[in-house]
């Protein structure tokens, strides 16, 4: 194998691991995302480039113009710093490149869950829930948003309010029933 494919390879690698905890798109399907999703990608990538960048390459020349590069703290950080970026600002591009941009208001009174809708469930022990079903790129489990390719966001997909659905979760199989469907729920 020539060095070339060998190195491709790694930087493909490195790229999916620079997604700082993004989840990996399954093969052959779309990177759906949602307005508010896609403009903080967008936001991300424009800081990086006209701010992040320019500061650590600041520091890079400053600590090059110091003398001796081998011993010299600032400059290793900074190349480090600076591959760590680059790396992110590829990464957001071809996930960017991919996105197709889906609003969710577009299903706004309906019952049915499509993705975008904010759903208010109720498990077997009557705990009730909220989820946001979202992109790969955009889930915060702490923030009850769930990507679409989830097991659960799987589940509940094309249900309406009043059903019961069945999904495996790392416990288990579960069932839940479905309260609440919105789309009129804004991102923040």
């Amino acid at each position: 194998m020539s060095k070339a494919l060998t190195q491709n390879t790694v930087d493909e690698d490195e790229d999916e691991a620079a997604g700082g905890g993004l989840t990996a798109l399954p093969a052959g399907t779309r990177n759906y995302i949602t307005p508010g999703g896609h403009a903080r990608l967008v936001a991300e990538l424009e800081h990086l480039i006209r701010v992040d960048r320019p500061q650590v390459v600041a520091v890079v020349q400053w600590a090059a113009s110091n003398g001796d590069r081998s011993e010299n703290a600032d400059y290793q950080y900074g190349k480090r710093r600076l591959r760590e970026i680059d790396r992110r600002i590829r990464f957001l591009g071809k996930r960017l490149d991919l996105a197709e941009i889906v609003d969710p208001r577009r299903h706004a009174g309906c019952e049915q869950v499509f993705f975008g809708a904010t759903v208010a469930i109720c498990d077997e022990q009557g705990r009730e829930n909220t989820y946001q079903i979202v992109g790969v790129d955009e889930t915060e489990s702490a923030r009850g948003r769930i990507s679409w390719v989830s097991p659960l966001a799987r589940a509940l997909l094309k249900s309406r309010v009043g059903d019961t659905v069945r999904f495996r979760s790392p416990a288990g199989w579960r069932e839940v029933e479905v309260l609440v469907v919105d789309y009129s729920v804004g991102e923040t």
